[in-house]
């Protein structure tokens, strides 16, 4: 039960997380699916072990006082860890997701090149959305990598923990962790435009203060990343607009329409082959849907997104359609993930899926 062969066997194995609850052997999360591994269900005494060996003192003592933390930790020069402790029945639990140490092209993530042409820009909001575990995360960094790279500019990165370190190239990165370096994401965003600032990533858009500054910031000359817990271009927008009192919703619909440049959503799917591939919706802001937002019409994006292919943009159902015309996943799963399950169904051919 030495954690430290844990995570020896969740680089090994290539697992995305590893999970340590007491009454259950260790899992590992392998290709979406939860494997166990080890001799013996762990106990109580077990995790607080793990818990205290793992935490920083800071961390810890959070852990005892409100029930949780979070923090990164790396696993010699091997790879690094986000670590979410937790308090459950009265006994430790603790999930680690793995941080992939090698940097993802966009061939390999599979991003359409109309994502790419954004990087390029001086101003403006560009929100990555999806569930947790979808692999946002790996999509910002390989954003900010190529702009490291190909860009001289500032860099701010706002994250709770940093994950992907990124070193100085072409450009100027400052990577500030909340909780270590900066107390908030809303006081680390207030910091950010007073340090020279082209380029900003907010690991999350938590509240609304964090949100409004974020919106600020994008109108006021800077390029900003952020991301939020949603799928869907329109559902995007709609959670934004919903952190407002409705007093000030007219407003930021205004000012959300001429910041917001793209969304981009995404999902992890498995693979027949027992892999997984990403399926992505991408909103890139023109006229229309401008329009559409200042005038509460979200509900009409969808079709703007549609008829817009040719300019860059994908709907979710249509990455699904294409990813099981490529064999790449199957029927079942392709509909199980679509908005429109019936409409996906017949442009696959009517097969009914039980």
């Amino acid at each position: 039960m030495d954690v430290t062969a844990l995570m020896d066997a969740a680089f090994e194995r290539g697992a995305s997380d590893l999970h340590l609850s007491v009454g259950r052997r260790p899992v590992l999360r392998v290709s979406g699916g939860l494997v166990e591994i080890g001799d013996a269900p762990l106990r109580a005494e077990d995790t607080e072990r793990m818990a205290k060996e793992l935490a920083p003192a800071r961390n810890y003592t959070e852990l005892c006082e409100t029930g949780s933390t979070d923090f990164g930790y790396a696993h010699g020069d091997k790879c690094r860890f986000r670590v979410s402790l937790l308090t459950q029945k009265g006994t430790r639990g603790i999930v680690m997701r793995q941080i992939p140490q090698k940097l993802l092209t966009f061939d390999q993530i599979g991003l359409p090149e109309s994502v790419q042409g954004l990087l390029g820009l001086h101003r403006g909001l560009v929100l990555v959305t999806g569930p947790t575990g979808s692999g946002k995360t790996t999509t910002l960094s390989t954003m900010i990598d190529w702009i490291n790279r190909n860009r001289d500019v500032h860099i701010i990165t706002i994250e709770d923990p940093i994950e992907y370190y990124h070193a100085h190239q072409k450009s100027q990165v400052t990577q500030r962790e909340v909780g270590t370096d900066v107390t908030s994401f809303a006081e680390a965003m207030r910091r950010a435009l007073r340090q020279d600032p082209d380029v900003i990533l907010l690991g999350e858009m938590r509240d609304l203060e964090t949100t409004s500054a974020a919106i600020t910031a994008a109108e006021t000359g800077h390029l900003v990343f952020g991301t939020l817990h949603t799928t869907g271009a329109a559902r995007t927008v709609d959670r934004i607009i919903d952190q407002y009192p409705r007093e000030q919703q007219e407003q930021i619909r205004s000012q959300l329409a001429q910041s917001l440049v793209a969304v981009i959503s995404q999902i992890l799917i498995p693979t027949p082959d027992g892999g997984r591939v990403a399926a992505f919706e991408v909103m890139l802001t023109n006229p229309a849907i401008e329009n559409h937002i200042r005038k509460c019409e979200t509900f009409k994006i969808g079709s703007v997104i549609q008829t817009s292919r040719r300019q860059g943009m994908m709907l979710m159902d249509d990455c699904l359609l294409d990813l099981y015309r490529e064999g790449r996943i199957d029927q079942e799963t392709a509909i199980g993930r679509a908005f429109d399950k019936k409409g996906l169904m017949t442009r696959m051919g009517g097969g009914a899926v039980e």
